[in-house]
């Protein structure tokens, strides 16, 4: 089973992902992991890929499918994640399940974007360890301050309050007609992103009942 994960930044989707590969052996795969690895590995893909990135350019969508489709050969049950972003990459993508006789399934996380700002403009880390803190629902016990280690914390340019708004609707305009494409054919469910992680995950299975099958390799 092929997922896609249309969600906007914050609502869960990577948390998700990572659960459903260490419990049932799917395999998520992002475009920007994907384009990483073909660099570093000088493959032909990532060869014409750094040619357009050395001059500036974006790389166009029929390489990413190329390299998707190339992923696609490994293994039968993948969650894509940050990819179709735009309807001629879904039609694209489409095709290319089509000629391998596969389906995708859009796993659609709901999210309500005021609590959504909320939870990540909150968020605070120490950049030592990792740790991560929220001044609402998690707080440290002296602000700044990291409880372990005494060192300050920071938090990340993109959860920035200005920018998870641009985020927000740049998300909004480029997915939305991704979530009619899907809902249109059928092919998808919708799950509360902000629910808790248990939750999030058992709503899946119970509207994927095959997703919380474990993966037997036959190789």
């Amino acid at each position: 089973m092929i997922l896609v994960f249309l969600g906007p930044p914050g609502a869960g989707k990577g948390t998700q992902a990572k659960i459903l590969e260490d419990r049932f052996g799917y395999r998520q795969i992002s475009t920007g992991d994907m384009l990483r690895k073909h660099r570093a590995d000088k493959t032909a893909l990532g060869l014409e890929a750094q040619s357009y990135m050395d001059a500036g350019k974006l790389v166009p969508d029929d390489l990413v499918i190329r390299m998707v489709e190339a992923e696609l050969a490994n293994a039968d049950n993948i969650i894509v994640d940050g990819f179709p972003r735009t309807i001629p990459q879904a039609d694209a993508f489409d095709a290319v399940l089509a000629r391998k006789g596969l389906d995708a399934v859009a796993v659609i996380f709901d999210v309500d974007y005021n609590v959504l700002a909320e939870r990540i403009t909150g968020r605070w880390s120490n950049p030592r360890t990792g740790r991560v803190y929220h001044a609402k629902f998690n707080p440290p016990k002296q602000a700044g301050i990291d409880d372990e280690d005494g060192g300050p914390l920071v938090q990340r340019p993109d959860d920035a309050a200005d920018v998870v708004t641009k985020r927000l609707v740049e998300y909004d305009e480029k997915t939305t007609p991704l979530i009619a494409h899907y809902e249109k054919r059928g092919d998808f469910v919708h799950v509360n992103g902000l629910g808790e992680i248990d939750d999030v995950t058992r709503a899946i299975i119970a509207k994927l009942p095959d997703v919380g099958k474990p993966i037997v390799s036959t190789s």
